[in-house]
């Protein structure tokens, strides 16, 4: 029976993958723009969505966690099968590195035991070619009943005829699982589980008995959780009961890469390279010696470059809201509103707006070295002192993309297998500094140290990953004790970067800081402006003010820092989002808007550079934003852990302001 789809029905496709393939170039090439980004029903791993029309048709394309297998090892392993299984995608396109089809392959034969209607998405295809390999695709599609597609993703080749190929397949007839032979004890052991599952008929209609009867003997706890309201349970775990689930799961993946190397010399000649460039730049790179350097001179260089692209339009935007400020206050009589919209609204956003420049070029640049395969090497780098300090280098893919927000980075967590590793990543990410916290150092570090700011900046940047990864160790030591898990990582090849995908990261990751201006940070300048403005009659953003009564309230707490009430209160609120500490000050000072924030801190005896340097630490590190406690509290499913971060995050960062300060005085 053929599948046909009318003009106004939709196809259903799902992207999978290995990491490191060109798996989001290829979604992001397949659906430009028109994507958005959520997280999975129940699950706090985030979810890409994006649609295309093809040929009349409208293709719902969605982008699946990268995974090496379909075992039940990992959170995002989890989604991606179970996304297929129970989705049932019209079309899955599996997107393959050509320079390394037997590593690639092993997932290919998971989806093919499925059932899967597969495209094969043969990606660095160029490379392969230029190594000589030559991938025989008709014979491949021939053997493994699917649609293949040699790509390009980077510069956009062959995404047109996978297009046409996802169209063509939902036309032909549905494919028949692929059974890969165990050997003769282990598929009668399979026929035996497929007779029992066999009496539950609701449960078969919905998931093909041999994969489920394969993972059983597996030891899969996620597809044995899917019998928990059926019948047939009890018969299940009474005949896998005795059974070394681990010897079986061994034995049946030496089978898959036994039809694996069975197939290769029949698809593709050569297949095998010497020595690749990518290996010979690793050798300067991924150095014991020059590694840590490297990564710390591209980051360095990537802040300068920041600070000394992004100034010229930081005084672009600073002149127009001057201007508007000065509109403001000339134009609008009513004295309780032009405060509102000068010193609160348009002083309080436009110190948050001069900043959007850096973050931009910041992400861009992050972009670039993520699209590079240079990220990868960056954890790579790092998993020795990691070890060392109780985590795997695998862990420090998430706090990397600590850089950009902290929810994402927390989510991201959930590729760590190991429990302990995970908890201790989650509780340490935070430390890394995220987009959001760059607003207040590129105000203060701007003031304060002029020519310096730029390497101020990395300073900080190399003081959170310092604490997070000397925090990681307190933690293996006295908290989630034991030694992290080994880790095992694919190096990508370096790729030149594809402009379009990385300014598409860049508007993606800038428009959310752009939406979080429009609706958070101005519902927290116009509190501010509140508390700041009454009771009437009394000087606005003085200590007679209700803010004034707040600020000296807590006052106390941070005054052994050097910090005054103004910076109390900029802080308790900055927990709601950190670019609202730049914000609250730009409103307490009453600025107007524009260039003047600067100058008015210069012009407060309170502020000096050592408090500056100070405010930075204590921001830097002390607890996260609203949002990113709150994925902690749902990731670990413990207020415990919640609080415990909260409170050791603000306790470390109050020592390490006040060791900045006091140091600073010293030799500032």
């Amino acid at each position: 029976m053929r599948r046909c789809h009318s003009l106004a029905e939709k196809i259903k496709v799902a992207v999978a993958g290995n990491p490191n393939v060109g798996k989001t170039t290829i979604f992001n090439a397949l659906t430009g723009a028109r994507q958005k980004i959520g997280n999975w029903p129940g699950v706090t791993v985030e979810k890409k969505e994006g649609t295309k029309k093809h040929k009349g048709h409208v293709l719902e394309i969605v982008d699946l966690p990268g995974t090496y297998s379909l075992s039940a090892y990992s959170a995002d392993e989890v989604v991606a099968r179970d996304y297929i299984i129970d989705e049932k995608p019209d079309v899955v396109v599996q997107v393959l590195d050509s320079t390394n089809l037997e590593r690639n392959l092993y997932l290919t034969s998971q989806l093919l035991e499925m059932g899967t209607n597969l495209v094969l998405a043969l990606n660095m295809s160029d490379r392969a070619e230029m190594r000589g390999d030559d991938i025989d695709i008709p014979r491949l599609e021939s053997l493994l009943g699917v649609s293949a597609i040699k790509t390009v993703a980077n510069e956009g080749g062959g995404i047109e005829a996978l297009l046409d190929s996802i169209v063509s397949k939902t036309e032909s007839n549905p494919p028949k699982p692929h059974e890969i032979g165990y050997g003769k004890t282990v598929e009668e052991k399979i026929c035996a589980l497929e007779d029992i599952l066999g009496n539950d008929t609701e449960l078969t209609k919905h998931y093909p008995a041999r994969w489920m009867a394969v993972k059983l003997l597996e030891g899969d706890e996620n597809v044995l959780s899917k019998l928990s309201s059926s019948n047939i349970e009890g018969k299940v775990q009474n005949y896998l009961s005795g059974f070394d689930n681990e010897e079986y799961e061994v034995e049946m993946a030496d089978k898959r890469y036994e039809f694996i190397g069975a197939l290769l010399p029949q698809v593709c000649t050569t297949c095998a390279e010497d020595v690749s460039p990518s290996d010979m730049v690793d050798k300067v790179v991924t150095n014991k010696y020059l590694g840590i350097p490297i990564f710390l001179s591209l980051m360095w260089g990537m802040f300068e470059l920041t600070f000394a692209l992004g100034t010229p339009f930081m005084g672009l935007i600073g002149k127009f809201f001057g201007w508007l400020g000065g509109a403001v206050a000339a134009n609008i009589e009513s004295a309780w509103l032009a405060s509102l919209l000068g010193d609160g609204i348009i002083a309080g956003v436009c110190s948050v707006l001069l900043f959007v420049p850096n973050i931009f070029i910041l992400f861009f640049a992050i972009a670039l070295l993520e699209n590079s395969g240079y990220m990868a090497r960056a954890a790579f780098i790092m998993d020795k002192l990691m070890y060392k300090m109780g985590l795997q280098g695998k862990s420090f893919i998430p706090m990397l993309m600590g850089f950009g927000c902290s929810v994402p980075a927390i989510m991201a967590t959930r590729t760590l297998e190991d429990e302990k590793d995970r908890l201790i990543t989650m509780l340490v990410t935070p430390f890394m500094s995220c987009g959001a916290r760059l607003p207040v150092y590129i105000l203060l570090a701007g003031t304060f140290f002029g020519r310096e700011a730029g390497s101020v900046i990395f300073g900080l940047y190399v003081l959170g990953i310092l604490v997070a990864i000397l925090s990681a160790k307190l933690f293996r030591t006295f908290i989630a004790k034991g030694q992290p898990s080994p880790f095992i990582m694919e190096l990508p090849p370096y790729t030149r970067p594809s402009l379009v995908n990385s300014l598409l990261y860049m508007w993606n990751q800038g428009y959310l800081y752009l939406k979080k201006v429009g609706t958070v940070i101005i519902g927290g300048v116009m509190l501010v402006w509140v508390l700041a403005y009454f009771p009437q009659g009394v000087e606005y953003g003085s200590a007679e003010s209700l803010i004034g009564s707040l600020g000296q309230l807590i006052e106390p707490l941070v005054a052994p820092l050097g910090f005054d009430w103004k910076i109390a209160v900029a802080l308790i609120f900055g927990v709601v989002a950190k670019e609202i500490v730049v914000g609250s000050l730009g409103t307490l000072y009453g600025t107007g808007g524009g260039e003047s924030l600067s100058p008015a801190l210069l012009a407060d005896p309170s502020f000096s550079p050592a408090i500056a340097l100070g405010l930075m630490v204590f921001t830097l590190l002390y607890v996260p934003c609203f949002g990113a406690v709150a994925v902690i509290k749902k990731e670990t499913g413990s207020w415990k852990w919640m609080f415990f971060q909260a409170a050791y995050s603000t306790a470390v960062a109050w020592v390490l302001a006040l060791v900045t300060v006091l140091v600073a005085n010293l030799v500032l």
